[in-house]
Protein backbone atom coordinates (compact mmCIF):
# COMPACT_ATOMS: atom_id res chain seq x y z
CA UNK A 1 0.00 0.00 0.00
CA UNK A 2 1.51 3.40 -0.94
CA UNK A 3 2.38 5.78 1.87
CA UNK A 4 0.35 8.96 2.15
CA UNK A 5 2.48 12.07 1.48
CA UNK A 6 1.74 13.55 4.94
CA UNK A 7 2.06 10.26 6.83
CA UNK A 8 4.53 10.22 9.71
CA UNK A 9 6.86 7.21 9.40
CA UNK A 10 6.68 4.70 12.21
CA UNK A 11 8.84 1.85 13.43
CA UNK A 12 7.38 -1.06 15.42
CA UNK A 13 9.04 -3.33 17.94
CA UNK A 14 7.60 -6.43 19.55
CA UNK A 15 7.58 -7.04 23.30
CA UNK A 16 9.04 -10.50 24.00
CA UNK A 17 7.87 -12.37 27.09
CA UNK A 18 10.43 -13.51 29.65
CA UNK A 19 10.22 -16.93 31.28
CA UNK A 20 9.21 -15.20 34.50
CA UNK A 21 6.27 -13.40 32.84
CA UNK A 22 5.20 -16.59 31.07
CA UNK A 23 5.34 -18.58 34.34
CA UNK A 24 3.42 -15.96 36.36
CA UNK A 25 0.77 -15.60 33.64
CA UNK A 26 0.31 -19.37 33.23
CA UNK A 27 0.21 -20.03 36.97
CA UNK A 28 -2.27 -17.23 37.63
CA UNK A 29 -4.45 -18.33 34.69
CA UNK A 30 -4.53 -21.93 35.94
CA UNK A 31 -5.44 -20.78 39.46
CA UNK A 32 -8.23 -18.49 38.22
CA UNK A 33 -9.68 -21.10 35.87
CA UNK A 34 -9.27 -23.79 38.55
CA UNK A 35 -11.24 -21.75 41.09
CA UNK A 36 -13.96 -21.15 38.54
CA UNK A 37 -14.10 -24.82 37.54
CA UNK A 38 -14.29 -26.02 41.17
CA UNK A 39 -17.08 -23.55 41.92
CA UNK A 40 -18.96 -24.69 38.81
CA UNK A 41 -18.53 -28.40 39.65
CA UNK A 42 -19.59 -27.89 43.29
CA UNK A 43 -22.51 -25.58 42.48
CA UNK A 44 -25.80 -26.40 44.20
CA UNK A 45 -28.90 -27.20 42.12
CA UNK A 46 -30.15 -23.60 42.00
CA UNK A 47 -27.15 -21.48 43.00
CA UNK A 48 -27.79 -17.95 44.29
CA UNK A 49 -26.87 -15.03 42.05
CA UNK A 50 -23.70 -14.23 44.03
CA UNK A 51 -22.49 -17.82 43.60
CA UNK A 52 -23.12 -17.64 39.86
CA UNK A 53 -21.25 -14.32 39.66
CA UNK A 54 -18.29 -15.78 41.52
CA UNK A 55 -18.06 -18.60 38.95
CA UNK A 56 -17.70 -16.03 36.15
CA UNK A 57 -15.57 -13.51 38.05
CA UNK A 58 -12.29 -15.42 37.63
CA UNK A 59 -12.54 -15.83 33.83
CA UNK A 60 -13.61 -12.17 33.71
CA UNK A 61 -10.46 -11.10 35.57
CA UNK A 62 -8.37 -13.21 33.17
CA UNK A 63 -9.94 -11.63 30.06
CA UNK A 64 -9.77 -8.11 31.47
CA UNK A 65 -6.11 -8.56 32.43
CA UNK A 66 -5.28 -9.91 28.96
CA UNK A 67 -6.61 -6.67 27.45
CA UNK A 68 -3.81 -4.82 29.27
CA UNK A 69 -1.02 -7.06 27.94
CA UNK A 70 1.84 -5.29 26.19
CA UNK A 71 2.20 -6.62 22.62
CA UNK A 72 4.79 -4.16 21.37
CA UNK A 73 5.78 -0.56 20.79
CA UNK A 74 5.56 1.90 17.93
CA UNK A 75 7.67 5.03 17.61
CA UNK A 76 5.86 7.46 15.35
CA UNK A 77 6.89 11.09 15.18
CA UNK A 78 7.32 12.32 18.76
CA UNK A 79 5.02 9.62 20.13
CA UNK A 80 5.65 6.24 21.66
CA UNK A 81 2.64 3.97 21.32
CA UNK A 82 2.40 0.99 23.67
CA UNK A 83 0.51 -1.62 21.63
CA UNK A 84 -2.05 -3.70 23.46
CA UNK A 85 -4.69 -6.17 22.26
CA UNK A 86 -7.22 -3.99 20.46
CA UNK A 87 -5.96 -0.60 21.71
CA UNK A 88 -2.83 1.43 22.39
CA UNK A 89 -1.44 3.86 24.95
CA UNK A 90 0.12 7.09 23.67
CA UNK A 91 3.16 8.62 25.35
CA UNK A 92 4.37 11.98 24.06
CA UNK A 93 8.17 12.05 23.87
CA UNK A 94 8.59 15.83 23.62
CA UNK A 95 11.59 16.93 25.66
CA UNK A 96 13.17 13.46 25.63
CA UNK A 97 16.40 13.93 27.59
CA UNK A 98 17.89 10.42 27.46
CA UNK A 99 17.23 6.82 26.60
CA UNK A 100 19.50 3.95 27.57
CA UNK A 101 19.58 0.17 27.47
CA UNK A 102 19.88 -0.91 31.11
CA UNK A 103 18.91 -4.57 31.73
CA UNK A 104 19.15 -4.38 35.55
CA UNK A 105 17.38 -1.03 35.91
CA UNK A 106 14.28 -2.47 37.62
CA UNK A 107 16.09 -4.56 40.25
CA UNK A 108 14.89 -3.87 43.76
CA UNK A 109 11.68 -2.21 42.56
CA UNK A 110 8.49 -2.06 44.54
CA UNK A 111 5.12 -1.78 42.86
CA UNK A 112 3.22 1.33 43.86
CA UNK A 113 0.22 0.65 41.63
CA UNK A 114 -0.13 -1.76 38.76
CA UNK A 115 0.43 -5.27 37.56
CA UNK A 116 3.41 -7.31 38.68
CA UNK A 117 3.44 -10.02 36.06
CA UNK A 118 0.00 -11.09 34.85
CA UNK A 119 0.37 -10.53 31.06
CA UNK A 120 2.83 -7.64 31.72
CA UNK A 121 4.78 -5.70 34.31
CA UNK A 122 2.97 -2.40 34.03
CA UNK A 123 2.08 0.51 36.23
CA UNK A 124 3.92 2.70 38.70
CA UNK A 125 7.04 1.34 40.38
CA UNK A 126 9.90 2.72 42.46
CA UNK A 127 13.50 1.77 43.15
CA UNK A 128 16.70 3.50 44.31
CA UNK A 129 18.29 3.70 40.86
CA UNK A 130 15.36 5.17 38.88
CA UNK A 131 13.17 6.66 41.58
CA UNK A 132 9.52 6.56 40.59
CA UNK A 133 8.88 5.24 37.09
CA UNK A 134 6.12 3.92 34.87
CA UNK A 135 6.66 0.51 33.28
CA UNK A 136 5.24 -1.13 30.17
CA UNK A 137 7.45 -4.20 30.30
CA UNK A 138 7.49 -7.89 29.42
CA UNK A 139 11.15 -8.99 29.62
CA UNK A 140 13.53 -7.23 31.99
CA UNK A 141 16.59 -8.35 30.03
CA UNK A 142 15.49 -5.89 27.29
CA UNK A 143 14.94 -2.89 29.59
CA UNK A 144 15.18 0.55 28.02
CA UNK A 145 14.94 3.52 30.40
CA UNK A 146 13.45 6.67 28.85
CA UNK A 147 13.94 9.99 30.65
CA UNK A 148 11.42 12.74 29.98
CA UNK A 149 11.40 16.10 31.78
CA UNK A 150 8.63 15.11 34.20
CA UNK A 151 8.85 11.31 34.33
CA UNK A 152 10.80 8.13 33.72
CA UNK A 153 9.51 5.24 31.59
CA UNK A 154 10.66 1.64 31.27
CA UNK A 155 9.89 -0.38 28.15
CA UNK A 156 11.24 -3.70 26.88
CA UNK A 157 11.41 -3.79 23.06
CA UNK A 158 12.71 -6.91 21.30
CA UNK A 159 15.61 -4.96 19.75
CA UNK A 160 16.78 -2.44 22.38
CA UNK A 161 19.71 -1.12 20.33
CA UNK A 162 17.54 -0.43 17.27
CA UNK A 163 14.89 1.13 19.53
CA UNK A 164 17.57 3.46 20.97
CA UNK A 165 18.73 4.42 17.48
CA UNK A 166 15.16 5.39 16.65
CA UNK A 167 14.88 7.50 19.82
CA UNK A 168 18.29 9.13 19.26
CA UNK A 169 16.82 10.90 16.24
CA UNK A 170 14.21 12.46 18.53
CA UNK A 171 16.89 13.60 20.99
CA UNK A 172 18.92 15.17 18.18
CA UNK A 173 15.92 17.16 16.92
CA UNK A 174 15.11 18.27 20.48
CA UNK A 175 18.66 19.59 21.04
CA UNK A 176 18.54 21.80 17.91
Amino acid sequence: MPTKPNAVPSIEFSAPWSRQLTFITLLTSVILLGISTILWLKAPQNPPLMYQLSIWMCPGVLVLSALFAVRGYRVQGHNLWVLRPGWKTRIVLNGLTSARFEPDATKGSIRLFGNGGFFAFSGLFRNQRLGRYRAFATDMSHTVVIQLPARTLVVTPDKPEQFLETLSGLMETASR
